[in-house]
């Protein structure tokens, strides 16, 4: 069967942060609304990717379900208006684009700041979940795996994942801007989810010496702290520690905004605070900004620094795209090859059927080492009698004319009444 591979795709690139916020799926959401595919819709391997930057559906379809999947989407969301917002979807309902933006994708060519390495470990944690849930066939667990080999190409023989041009690197280069004139400055760091623990990471390695950290589970909190040598500030002393914090980092997970500007207001602070939301939804209000001395920055104003580092991603992009163009060429012969196995077990299946009934005509008479002696060549035979076929088959699919040759193996052989399995 030919493959015809799809994906929905609602990315930073047409949709702005208050929609993507909207309909980001959490690791609960995305095993739950893979279950409701797997439910409602005719398709396999089916794969649900959300990040801060994109929320996207692949699957493995004939028939184009963009519109049932959005639909199950604000099912899953509780938005009962979620068809005013499919413009804001990218549709790939051919083939090889559903593919190729896979891979690039994962590769981290799609990413707001080029070769984040935190794309990666989401991809496979998406891969991850879609195993679990029975959603992945064939087709998708060979892809991952090329997509999962291909990255180690790109790490190996590109500068495309050197430096630390993160988003989290970025907010970190943010916080450096900010404080340029301040002397010591006073950072908390607010959840620490894969972000939050990734900013600081990249704390450690900067010049900030005051660095608290804070986040509901205490424990996680202080081996992130032992990790980064950071101070813990417990959960419930939170307001005394956003008092005295000059620039406070938020990538708390929730469905509503964590900081609100009443919370604000009530610090009472003469001080300059500046919030830098990396949650998807926002953790912080919009409104705070309306409060004298409090700017607010969300996670699409952090954008690409002049670096170095970035600026080695950017010129090692078409050496990316070179390597993602083999393992694609490579991962479309197989998948053409899936066409005309069958044909080839049940090939294998009618000649191994062959050469049983006429060594069952003679073997009585045969000792025992006659009868392996036959059995070995025999079935030496058989597998050089049938490679030229198989190579020829798999030839004819790189050419996209396998289906002449099938048809002429099926007349051939009466393939059509062989079973795919092969009796050994």
């Amino acid at each position: 069967m030919l493959q015809n591979f799809k994906a929905i795709s609602l990315s930073y690139k047409k949709a702005p942060l208050d929609i993507r916020e909207l309909i980001a799926l959490d690791e609960n959401s995305c095993r739950q609304f893979l279950q409701t595919l797997k439910d409602f819709i005719q398709a396999t391997d089916i794969l649900v990717l959300s990040t801060c930057n994109r929320t996207e559906v692949y699957y493995n379809s004939d028939t184009d379900f963009s519109q049932e999947i959005v639909k199950l989407l604000g099912i899953t969301k509780g938005i009962s208006n979620i068809s005013s917002y499919f413009d804001y979807f990218t549709i790939l309902n051919e083939h090889n684009d559903a593919v190729q933006h896979l891979f690039d994708v994962s590769m981290g060519l799609e990413s707001q700041v080029v070769g984040d390495m935190q794309i990666s470990n989401q991809a496979k944690q998406a891969y991850q979940w879609s195993a679990d849930n029975d959603t992945a066939g064939p087709f998708l667990h060979r892809l991952m795996h090329t997509i999962f080999f291909t990255n180690k190409r790109v790490v190996q023989e590109t500068s495309f994942r050197d430096g630390a041009a993160s988003t989290s690197y970025a907010a970190v280069e943010l916080i450096e801007e900010l404080t340029a004139d301040i002397v010591d400055p006073k950072i908390l760091v607010v959840g620490l989810g894969e972000i939050g623990a990734d900013v600081c990471r990249n704390l450690k390695d900067s010049s900030f010496t005051d660095v608290k950290i804070t986040n509901r589970t205490l424990a996680k909190a202080q081996h992130l702290a032992d990790e980064c040598n950071m101070q813990v500030l417990p959960f419930e002393d939170i307001v005394q520690g956003l008092k005295e914090a000059d620039v406070i980092i938020s990538s708390v997970a929730r469905e509503t905004p964590f900081f609100t500007k009443e919370m604000i207001k009530r610090l009472d602070t003469l001080t300059f605070k500046f919030f830098i939301d990396l949650s998807v939804p926002r953790s912080v209000e919009s409104d705070v900004e309306t409060i004298p001395g409090v700017l607010l920055y969300n996670i699409d104003t952090i954008q690409n620094k002049a670096s170095e580092a970035l600026q080695q991603r950017i010129n090692s992009i078409p050496k990316v795209k070179a390597i993602i163009a083999e393992s694609i060429e490579q991962f479309n012969d197989w998948s053409k090859e899936m066409v005309v196995s069958p044909t080839i077990n049940k090939l294998k299946n009618a000649l191994e059927s062959i050469r049983q009934e006429e060594i069952a005509r003679y073997v009585k008479k045969l000792n025992p080492d006659e009868v392996k002696h036959i059995d070995n060549i025999t079935k030496s035979m058989m597998q050089k009698i049938i490679k030229l076929p198989v190579l020829q088959l798999k030839a004819a699919c790189k050419r996209g004319e396998a289906e002449t040759l099938i048809d002429l193996l099926n007349d051939l052989f009466n393939l059509e009444n062989q079973s795919e399995e092969i009796q050994l």
